[in-house]
């Protein structure tokens, strides 16, 4: 039973950033959230650059193409926080904010 999961490395799936099914989800997720939603932009309206998948896809086609599994970010936070914490960082900082919802957006209390 296939697992939608390439066998071979990062070469395989980049290419799938450049489909035409890719950018209209990445289109839809962009005009549904066109705000950065990492924890450290709660109800702040800064302009999202980059789609970004919660659960990292590792070359498995139903994670990548999961409009549930997006979220959009500012560049920045993509590249410093989110690919930290991929690479076994610290990621996004843990607690809450002033109002007292839980920072990290995956968060049981959320």
């Amino acid at each position: 039973m296939p697992t939608g999961r390439l066998p071979s490395g990062r070469q395989s799936w980049n290419s799938w950033y450049n489909s035409k099914r890719w950018r209209s989800l990445r289109a839809r997720q962009l005009a549904k959230h066109p705000y950065c939603q990492c924890p450290h932009h709660v109800n702040q309206y800064i302009k999202a650059e980059v789609v970004d998948h919660i659960i990292p896809h590792k070359g498995d086609t139903r994670l990548f193409y999961d409009k549930d599994n997006l979220q959009s970010l500012t560049k920045s936070c993509h590249d410093k926080f989110k690919q930290s914490e991929e690479r076994g960082g610290r990621g996004f900082n843990q607690g809450c904010d002033a109002m007292g919802n839980p920072l990290n957006q995956l968060d049981h209390w959320k």
